[in-house]
Formats: C-alpha cells, structure tokens, sequence
C-alpha cells in the first residue's frame, strides 16, 4: 500500500491515498492467484508479509488452503487485503482524510516543522549571537523544508531512523543534511534540536497534529451530521408521532421535535470539542530549562519557550516534567465520547423508528440486505455507526485514562500509546459519516405513525384528568386509571366519558377536538426554532 502526500496539500487540499500492489496470477500447485509488486517504490519497513500456496490436503476436496509456511511463499506489500486495520484497509477511503494529520507521515512532517520554527526563533534572540538573523533566502529555503515536505522526505528520515534507531534524532540528522549546502545555515546546524528533549519536539507535534485534524475533519463532520438532523428536525416539525416511554405508549410529540432533541444535544457536546485548548511545553529535559540557563544564563527562557508555543497557535504549559501531562488530550477525547455516546443514542432511536415502520429506506439497486432473506432492507448504516462510536469510545476513554500517568519525570508508556490516536478518531469519523449516509436513506412513513396514534386514544387520558384537576372534579387521576388502565380506549369511549365530565362547556369542547394527533403541545413549534436555539447555545459559549 502506498501513501502519497505532501505538505503541499495544507494549501491545496488534496488528499492522500494508499494505492492496493499490482497483481498477477502466477502459476502454483492450485492455480491459486499470488500477488506480488511490479512497480518500484519505497516501502516503511523492512517489514513483509508472507502468504504461502500449499496443495489441498484431500480432505479439503476443491476447498483453496492459504496458509502461513516459508515454502511456496510470494511477499506481499501493505494493501487493504493485508492491512491489520480495517481503517488502513476496508474503510480507507471514508477516514483517509486523516492519515494526513494522524499517520507516522503527519508525526514526521510536525516534526521537521517544530525543528525549523525553533531554529528560525533562535536567530530572533539577540542575546544568540551564535546564530545571527536570517537572510530572506534561507528563511525562504527553511520555509520550504516544511511547504515541500514529500512522503519521500519522510520516508528518508525512516531510512535514517534505521540506523539511529531513534525517530526524533533522525528528524534532526535530516534536517542537518538538507542544509548542508546552505552555508549561512550550514554554520549553525548544532542549533536544530538546540536545549531539546524529544518530547519538546513531540509533544508540539503531537498538539499540531490533533489542532488540525480535529478543525479540518473532526469537526466539520460533525457539523454535517448535526445540519443534517437539524434539516430532519425542520422538515418533519409538524408529524405527530406515539411517544414510547418504557417501551409503552406515552404523550404524542413529533417526529421532527425528537430529532431537534438529539440536534441540540451533538451541538452542545461539538461545542465543548471545539473549546479544548490545545497545550504545549517546551521547558527540556525534566521542565525546568536546566540546559538552556547553562547554555545562556541571562535569557528569559520560560518566556521564550511560551512566545514559541503560543507563536505554534498552541496553549503555553508553564508546569511540566519532561513531557507534557497530555490533561488537555484526555479533555479532548473525553468530549468526543461524550459526543459519540449521544451519537449512539440517536442510532438507536432511529433503528427502533425503522423496526416500527416509522421510517422507510431508500433502497440502492444491486444491494442485498440479508444473503438468505430477499425481502431485507436492513438499517446497516447507524448499525455500522453503532458499532464503531463504541470501538472509537473505547479507544478514546483508554486515551484518557492512560495518558494521564506516567511514573516520576517521565516514562515512555505513553510514546507508543500516543501513536494509536489515528484509531479513535478514525473509527468516530467512519461512525459519522455512516449515520450521515444512513440518514440521507430514510424516508418518513406517515401512514404508519398515523396508525400507531389511531389505536392509542389512551394517551389522552393525561390532558383529560389535568383539565378535571383544574376544575375541582374529584379523583380526576383514578377515574382515568378506572377508564383507561388495561382496557381497549377508543375514540368513542374518550368522547363518552368526557360527555359526561361536570366542567365548563369551554373545556369540554376543546377535549372532544382533542385527538392523538393533534396532541402534540409544543412539539412543532421546538422543532422548527431548533436552529435559533442552537445558535444562541453557541452564543453564550463565546461570551
């Protein structure tokens, strides 16, 4: 599989992709087809997989038996056949727009950026004499070391890696070796990396890398979904629908009230998304700027080190050990399980809608819902939602718990632990946009939440006894129980019953016009408004 990118794309957004090995069939024992790459690339690991032919055994009869041996064995390169993630692999192309950000390609590239920018704010400290301002020029070629950064560059700093068998330090031996033919740079190449740690570098790559892809794919997907339950709200305000409380019949509301409560909500949460402040710390080895005060005693390095975060669009953490406490990132993944969780919610609510008829399909010509059952037309979209808001959740909330931790000045649990944060945030992505997709199916089904209503005259027994309480008729609550608990309710045995009621005739005609349908209280009025008073939600977060 292979990943092209380049910086490039933060301008001129074209995304990413891995392109599956071509194949051949070649001949084997079984005529199985093998695969094998005939196209020259570079690969990011000495790292292959191996798939094996081996004759049927003759118990297997035709059956094709692929199994692991070194005899009869062909390489094969990362595919989406060969991929240990379905999100590197199945589902590819919906969370590819990610890899930019989250993938060991994102990780590099921040990398070489924060060595750059620290480089280039070194020249800006007068009290540096040792690396004086930079001409435009090399601030132009050192600029373009981030603007032209290619999936070739980074796959030169893994080759470096191979031999330093430290990820960071061959960000820096790259550096080291592009500039070298720069001489006003080349005379200050001991000055990348200057007073770092790792984690100085990492954990600025590591925010950048969560800053942008939450604000340029996390979030407007979840802008897309909640417009979408919003426009689902608006346009079905006015349907009444049988509320179900413990399962039972219950008040009538609308269809497009319940979906204005479940748009509020994500839109709230999405808020809180959106307001986790995205922290970084640049202090050394162990936080106190022990290098740096050795190195240049008379510097403000705390100061220094919080103009260079915040000049990274990154909250400064004056407060650290060696690295980061990553607090922020559990606050972070945190509200994005919050978001999921409401998510899950709303797929549940709208499987249920489907079994009940509520809501119909749209179905595509050529999909088969069950590979048995013909007739299937099965809610596959906010299942598939489903299924991955929980293994994103659980990513997410593992994330956050673990990373919280690290014993003393810092140990290196949470450096392999930081690498998998593509997963949670890829499988929430993929919940996202299948619910987009699933949504984008429905179509209401009046006919059938009319014939819910029309049996279920029972429900008016709450505005029935509310009205008798208002006018002093005794035990409104058990004569409704006596009338309704456990009985057929008809329209007929409501309107008898209210004939009979000693109140004003004002009242008495206004509940003979009531009907399940029309007892809906402020349920359209809710639905309709439900983009005003998301709006004024935002609002009030800003202020």
């Amino acid at each position: 599989m292979e990943f092209a990118a380049s910086s490039r794309l933060r301008t001129n957004p074209q995304i990413p992709y891995f392109s599956s090995v071509s194949t051949k069939r070649c001949q084997s024992p079984t005529n199985l087809p093998c695969w094998y790459n005939n196209r020259q690339h570079q690969q990011f690991s000495s790292v292959s997989v191996q798939f094996s032919v081996l004759p049927p055994s003759r118990n297997c009869s035709s059956t094709k038996v692929i199994n692991m041996s070194e005899d009869h064995s062909r390489e094969l390169e990362l595919s989406n056949l060969t991929a240990l993630s379905p999100l590197d692999g199945r589902y590819w192309g919906k969370v590819k727009e990610l890899a930019l950000y989250m993938s060991e390609y994102g990780l590099i590239f921040y990398r070489v950026l924060v060595e750059i920018k620290w480089l280039l704010k070194l020249s800006e400290i007068p009290e540096v004499t040792e690396v004086p301002s930079f001409s435009e020029e090399a601030k132009s070629f050192l600029q373009g070391l981030i603007d032209e950064f290619s999936m070739n560059d980074a796959l030169e700093v893994k080759n470096i890696e191979k031999v330093t068998n430290h990820d960071v330090k061959a960000v820096e031996y790259f550096l080291k070796q592009k500039c070298q033919s720069r001489p006003e740079i080349a005379e200050v190449l001991e000055f990348f990396h200057f007073a770092c740690t790792s984690e100085d570098i990492n954990n600025l790559a590591h925010a950048l890398m969560l800053k942008e892809a939450v604000s340029t794919v996390i979030l407007p997907s979840m802008d897309k979904l909640i417009k979408a339950i919003c426009n689902l709200a608006k346009g079905n305000a006015h349907i009444p629908m049988l509320s179900r409380t413990h399962g039972q019949t219950a008040s009538p509301t609308t269809l497009g009230k319940e979906m204005a409560i479940f748009a509020f909500r994500l839109s709230r949460q999405r808020q809180n998304v959106s307001e986790v402040e995205m922290m970084g710390k640049f202090a050394g080895a162990v936080g106190n700027y022990n290098a740096h005060l050795v190195a240049y005693p008379e510097i403000n390095w705390p100061q220094i080190a919080e103009d260079f975060v915040q000049s990274l669009g990154l909250e400064f953490n004056p407060y650290v050990t060696q690295i980061e406490p990553h607090d922020y990132m559990a606050e972070l993944f945190n509200a994005i399980v919050q978001f999921n969780d409401i998510l899950i919610d709303f797929d549940r609510d709208i499987w249920g809608y489907i079994s009940l008829g509520y809501f119909k399909q749209i179905t595509k010509a050529g999909e088969i819902g069950s590979s048995t059952m013909p007739h299937k037309v099965n809610p596959i979209d906010f299942e598939n939602s489903e299924g991955n808001l929980g293994k994103a959740n659980e990513d997410l909330a593992f994330l956050s718990r673990k990373l919280l931790i690290s014993r003393w000045q810092r140990d290196l649990t949470d450096s392999t632990v930081l690498r998998n944060m593509g997963g949670g945030l890829g499988h929430s992505l993929l919940a996202y946009k299948s619910a987009l997709q699933g949504i984008g199916k429905l179509q209401v089904n009046e006919a059938r939440l009319s014939e819910d209503l029309d049996q279920s005259w029972e429900v008016l027994a709450e505005p029935i006894q509310t009205v008798m309480r208002r006018y002093g008729v005794p035990e409104p609550y058990e004569k409704l129980k006596e009338l309704t608990r456990g009985r057929a309710v008809t329209r007929e045995s409501i309107q008898a019953f209210i004939q009979g009621l000693e109140i004003p005739e004002e009242a008495k005609t206004r509940l003979l016009y009531l009907t399940p349908h029309s007892y809906v209280g402020a349920a359209i009025e809710l639905a309709r408004t439900v983009d005003s008073a998301i709006e004024w939600t935002r609002k009030l977060a800003i202020l």
